[in-house]
């Protein structure tokens, strides 16, 4: 299609516009750097999907011991 222009979205980290097409390498976000500083934010806790903590989180993740 001339003349189509890929729809935007707004980086994730920084809000700078992304263009959503195959040629924006580290779409959503705008850059390497935008991506490893959200990276590090759900790593650090600061980013986190609300609910109850999943079986074994309080434990470090360790799988629950066997029953006999």
């Amino acid at each position: 299609m001339a003349g189509h222009r890929a729809p935007t979205v707004a980086c994730p980290r920084c809000g700078r516009p992304v263009p959503w097409e195959a040629a924006s390498r580290w779409r959503p976000f705008c850059s390497a750097r935008c991506r490893m500083l959200d990276l590090g934010a759900w790593l650090g806790g600061e980013h986190r999907i609300p609910g109850e903590p999943a079986p074994g989180a309080d434990d470090g993740g360790a799988p629950p011991a066997p029953r006999d």
